[in-house]
């Protein structure tokens, strides 16, 4: 006997197709329709039967087990999308409404601890692909499924958002990725048309939370404390780019940022820029 496939019920379908047509990521739909599977397993029954009462209390069900803020609102939105688009019933979420997230700054790397950071890492390919974080303020993501363009450029193919954009391409990062390129060709690492960062079967990228463990890794080798992730390489690109006097509209270019506000975040971390701002208090004569 061969194993079948499980039937997708054609509410699942509806949602799967509405997710489609706006262009949602893989993991974003897997993301959703876990969502509504939880809550489902909450309600005991199908979630198109679902109520007003049994939101507010499917909502205040996951305050009492503890949910974070930031895992509550997504479970918010994802189930916003599920009853205002695919069932039509906005009317059942118009009251659940997302949690103030209080916005903490980034905890911000060094030039010297960028640098202990990627010597520390454990090989070459996981090197050059901390310098590339590092040196584009790609995402991880982004990251992992790069492909290399024949310009002094990075495409960045569908990164968050839904959204193709460039990223800069130095010629120091240009130098690693070339001997990057070299070595994996000649161990068979890197298909021709394949991922950048292959993993250990080629046919597949390396996954962000390989890159994200190497990282924490190289940090402990390199005696780093801070608690960090490949997002601290996209927060140090960004704050250091700004301290380097860059504009930070095209900052916010680089990064994929759709609000300028995203961007000004940094503007409260880059320490060498407030170091060099006069406070008024210089300027009173005080003769």
């Amino acid at each position: 006997m061969t194993a079948t496939t499980p039937a997708i019920s054609p509410l699942r379908q509806r949602m799967l197709d509405d997710m489609q047509m706006r262009k949602f990521g893989k993991k974003t739909q897997l993301d959703y329709v876990r969502a509504v599977r939880n809550f489902t397993k909450y309600l005991k029954r199908s979630p198109d039967t679902a109520s007003v009462e049994d939101l507010r209390n499917y909502q205040l069900h996951l305050v009492d087990h503890g949910i974070s803020p930031a895992s509550l609102n997504s479970a918010i939105s994802e189930l916003k999308l599920f009853f205002n688009v695919t069932l039509d019933r906005g009317d059942l979420v118009a009251k659940m409404q997302p949690v103030h997230l209080p916005r903490k700054l980034p905890v911000i790397l060094s030039r010297e601890e960028v640098s202990r950071l990627i010597a520390a890492a454990g090989n070459l390919k996981h090197q050059t692909a901390l310098a590339l974080a590092y040196g584009t303020g790609l995402r991880v993501n982004e990251v992992v499924t790069l492909k290399v363009g024949q310009r002094m450029t990075l495409r960045v193919e569908q990164g968050k958002g839904q959204k193709d954009r460039y990223a800069m391409l130095s010629p120091v990062l240009l130098e690693r990725l070339r001997v990057w390129w070299r070595v994996a060709r000649a161990q068979g690492k890197m298909l021709d048309g394949g991922w950048l960062f292959p993993g250990l079967n080629p046919i597949r990228p390396l996954s962000a939370r390989q890159l994200n463990r190497a990282i924490h890794t190289a940090a402990d080798e390199a005696g780093i404390e801070k608690h960090i992730s490949m997002h601290s390489l996209r927060h140090a690109f960004a704050t250091h780019l700004l301290e380097q006097k860059v504009d930070i509209r095209l900052i916010q270019v680089l990064l994929g940022h759709k609000k300028l506000e995203t961007t000004a975040l940094y503007a409260q971390v880059a320490t060498e820029i407030l170091r060099e701002i006069v406070s008024p208090l210089e300027m009173l004569n005080t003769e």
